[in-house]
This record gives structure tokens, sequence and C-alpha cells, in this order.
């Protein structure tokens, strides 16, 4: 892989992976688009560490309280569900799930549930009010993301609002318990990223990774002031338009 292929997959990871848009979906459809040269499903765990290195960094007043409070058992009740489900799919997830066709339904079948959700949910509590139901809840919901083109950020920030958390307590909460599932998935395929960096692409690797974790940041800081004033409907429709996209250039290319 080229380094200004890996420095805008970084692009796509970093903006992705907190805008309900799907990362994983775009890490694959972006290079079928443009005709790339198919990349590992370890690469994209590289790529997901440099969004995790973000979480840590924009949140890290947060983590210190966290690390000492009841909050911390919240994050890590939700993470269950999705590190169960992860590694049960895993295999699915590196061939079946990385179908443009599959991506391209699920963008827009979700594209629909997050509109739904986020126009009739009431959204009015705080994370003040959090339980262990609604922990394991989001968490069960954040297990259908190992399906690209779901959204792990969208799943469970509309999780969130299905429990009738605001716009913006849905967000936070979806951003920190993001970063155990990703921490896991980056320590399981450390050995599989060590090869590729040890192949020759040790320098496209650290250029994706940075530009993910810098581009990363800027989505979060955009997702949570943007959530204050304006609803979902702006990312519905890109969905769509990104679904359609896919679906158009699939059955052409037959």
């Amino acid at each position: 892989m080229s380094l200004i292929q890996s420095i805008i997959l970084g692009i796509v990871q970093g903006v992705g992976e907190f805008l309900p848009i799907s990362s994983s979906a775009h890490l694959i459809a972006v290079p079928w688009l443009l005709g790339w040269q198919e990349h590992s499903l370890a690469f994209d765990v590289a790529l997901h560490a440099g969004t995790l290195l973000a979480v840590v960094a924009y949140f890290w007043k947060d983590w210190l309280g966290i690390i000492k409070s009841k909050f911390l058992w919240y994050i890590v009740v939700a993470s269950i569900p999705g590190a169960i489900i992860g590694k049960l799919l895993e295999a699915k997830a590196e061939a079946a799930f990385r179908s443009p066709l599959l991506i391209a339904c699920m963008m827009s079948v979700f594209a629909v549930v997050f509109y739904l959700v986020d126009r009739f949910s009431w959204k009015t509590r705080d994370l003040k009010t959090l339980s262990y139901f609604d922990s394991l809840v989001i968490g069960i919901s954040q297990a259908f993301a190992i399906i690209p083109g779901v959204s792990r950020s969208g799943i469970t920030m509309a999780g969130g609002m299905g429990l009738r958390f605001n716009r913006e307590a849905a967000a936070r909460f979806s951003f920190l318990i993001s970063a155990p599932i990703i921490f896991g998935a980056v320590v399981l395929k450390l050995k599989d990223i060590s090869a590729i960096a040890s192949g020759g692409n040790g320098l496209s690797l650290l250029a994706g990774f940075l530009v993910s974790a810098a581009t990363g940041l800027m989505s979060i800081h955009f997702l949570l002031s943007y959530l204050k004033k304006h609803s979902f409907t702006a990312f519905v429709v890109y969905r769509l338009i990104f679904s359609l996209v896919i679906f158009s250039v699939f059955f052409l290319r037959k």
C-alpha cells in the first residue's frame, strides 16, 4: 500500500469511526470504488488504533475520573457483548462481511433505523441516570457493528437515544465504550499488524495511524458540538447516497 493511500484511509477511519457513517464500511468500499488492491483486516485494525488514541486523548480528564468511579463498570458491561460477538464472528469479518453489496444494504437499512430512532425518541436523559441495564442494552447494540455498514458509533448512539438519552449523552457514552473494543481488537491483531510493519509497510502504517488519530480528535469535537443543535438527518442522507453509489457501481461492473 502506498503512503498516499494509507493517509487517505487514515482520514476515512478518523472521520468515520465517530460519525454515524461506518468507518469499517468506508475502509472496504473506498479502495473498492477506487480500484485499489484490497488490504487486510489487520491494517484496518491498525488504523482503528489511531482512533483509540484520539478517544483516550480527547477524554483524558474523563478517564481519570472514570477509573476511580462506578462509571468504569458501566463501560465494562457495555463492552462485553461486542467482545464476545466480535471473537465469535472474527472469521466472517475477514471475508463474508467485506462484500460491497452487503455494505450498501446495511448503510441504507440502518440509515432508516437511525432516522426513526432520532425522530421519535424522547431524548430527555443524561449520563447521570445511566444504569447497568442501559449499559447492557447499548453494549448489545454495539455487537451489531461487527457488520460493516452498521456503524458502531451510529448503532450505540441509536441504542442510547432509544433509552431516552439525549444526543450528546448518547454520543459521549458511545465514544467512551469504543476504547475497550478497539483495544481488544488491536491486541488480537497485534501479531498481524507487526507483520505488516516488518514487511516494508511500516511508514505507511505509521502515517495512517497518525492521520487517523488526528482526524479522530477533530471528528469527536465536531460531532459533540454538532449534536447540541442538529439531528442525524445529514448523516442519514449521506448514508443513503453512499449506498446508492455502491449499488450503482456494483451493478455497472457486472
